[in-house]
């Protein structure tokens, strides 16, 4: 204890107000993303957009994609700009976008919107991580970038569970909350934010640019190390359906109800965004434990050891409609995390050519970008047609010869649901259980489960094959 505590001393207090900022940004941007692919696909008249599963993918997808592809120019444009004016315009755009989100109902204008709000969180992140960096040296980085993956973790269980709460009141309610804890951010950076110092350089933007990409297509001129981050864009395109998926499928299939009554809630209080952040609080709860039996294997056998579990984690999610077996899906699901997420950047430090650590470093946000994308595409149409339950409505009308008028601005989804209730002589909670018995959308577990699965064979392929345990 006397050991951590004199590391924790030799922190600057500008280490500590990086780490705040973050927990708030965290708090803002998770406690909208957990509902985002629920606010994009409910029904309209439940203050939602009603937007099909392939629009959603398409916007999430995109726009996420782009978060963690633009620090490659917004890395380079902080360098020059200064980051205290970086993060400021970074909060600007922020409360600008999460506004233009929530205000907006067309896909055009809420798909430009978010790809506003991933600028803004593109502009932030490498400014944050590089405060970790600067305030940190090889004495207390391990327990510097602990604290910061803390505070990730805490602003991504803290926002989701109180906007879990919020959207069933008001969906307006949940940008509200993003806005103004985004906002107190500026006091953080206009009182007790100090610059770091930053080497003078007598590149222009486009040049310091154009290095990045240089740097980056060097990286990859590595066969082994190309390969790996593509096995690692499998693995993201797997983990992102908590995001993606996940969400829509709790709110379809899964009756939340008998948890609230097992903790003696009220019904409809526990909700498909709450039981999403229980990943977040399990990692805050477990990390250190999980983190220190890891640190007994090496790091490519704890990403594929942890991939294997959450792959298990993700089947119990979509397995069932079952809500404790869910939540345990979820719980293995964030131990597969625990064990393969933080492992991963390790491991490229490790397998890194010591001269070209910071390059690999570098470009290792590549998979992220590629995952999200990937994980757009496969929450899309393919989530649709086995498992959203609007579509499986419509199809099973159809089998049935009824007809009921096509969802408009003045025709809503619940109005369909209602409609087809009647039709069908059942009440809402047979119709789910008949479409859920007929269309079996519980399949879909094969697809992320599948996926999930593949990247651990192919990490152990890429181990005994390419690296021969090397």
């Amino acid at each position: 204890m006397s050991r951590l505590t004199t590391l924790l001393k030799k922190f600057p207090r500008v280490f500590w107000i990086s780490n705040i900022m973050e927990l708030f940004e965290r708090w803002a941007w998770y406690g909208f993303y957990n509902a985002f692919a629920l606010y994009l696909t409910m029904s309209k008249d439940t203050g939602a957009l009603g937007f099909t599963q392939g629009e959603k993918g398409i916007i999430m997808g995109t726009g996420t994609m782009l978060l963690y592809f633009l620090p490659i120019i917004t890395g380079a444009l902080a360098d020059r700009l200064g980051f205290k004016r970086m993060l400021v315009l970074s909060f600007t755009m922020y409360i600008a976008g999460y506004f233009m989100v929530g205000y907006f109902d067309t896909f055009e204008l809420v798909f430009a919107s978010y790809i506003f709000l991933a600028v803004a969180g593109a502009l932030f992140k490498p400014v944050i991580s590089g405060m970790i960096a600067k305030t940190t040296d090889s004495e207390t980085s391990s327990v510097g970038f602990g604290i910061f993956y803390m505070m990730v973790n805490i602003g991504g269980f803290i926002g989701p569970f109180i906007a879990g709460f919020l959207y069933k009141v008001d969906w307006n309610y949940v940008f509200l909350m993003s806005i103004i804890t985004i906002a107190v951010n500026y006091i953080f950076v206009f009182f007790f934010f100090r610059e770091p110092g930053r080497a003078p350089s007598t590149d222009t933007l486009a040049q310091n640019i154009a290095t990045a990409f240089r740097n980056i297509l060097k990286t990859l001129s590595d066969f082994k190390y190309l390969l790996f981050l593509i096995i690692m864009s499998v693995f993201w395109t797997a983990f992102n359906q908590l995001y993606y998926s996940f969400p829509v499928f709790l709110e379809h299939w899964v009756d939340l109800n008998k948890l609230s009554a097992l903790v003696g809630l009220a019904p409809g209080t526990i909700t498909a965004v709450t039981v999403i952040s229980l990943d977040a609080f399990f990692i805050i709860v477990l990390q250190l434990y999980i983190s220190s039996q890891s640190m007994k294997l090496k790091p490519l056998t704890s990403i594929m050891t942890g991939t294997v579990i959450l792959a298990l984690g993700l089947v119990l999610m979509f397995l069932t409609r079952n809500p404790y077996v869910v939540v345990i899906g979820i719980l293995i699901f964030s131990i597969g995390e625990m064990a393969s997420s933080p492992k991963y950047s390790e491991y490229i430090g490790r397998i890194a050519p010591p001269d070209k650590t910071g390059l690999y470093m570098g470009s290792s946000f590549l998979p992220y970008a590629a995952g999200h994308y990937a994980a757009g595409w496969v929450s899309g149409r393919p989530y649709e047609v086995m498992a959203d339950k609007f579509y499986l409505l419509r199809q099973a009308v159809a089998e049935r010869g009824f007809s009921i008028p096509d969802v408009s601005s003045t025709f809503t989804e619940s109005q369909y649901y209602e409609q087809a209730a009647g039709l069908f002589g059942m009440n809402q909670a047979e119709l789910t259980a008949y479409l859920w018995n007929t269309y079996s959308p519980q399949n879909v577990w094969i697809i992320y489960g599948g996926l999930a699965l593949a990247a651990a064979l192919l990490i152990l392929a890429y181990d005994k094959l390419i690296l021969k345990n090397r």
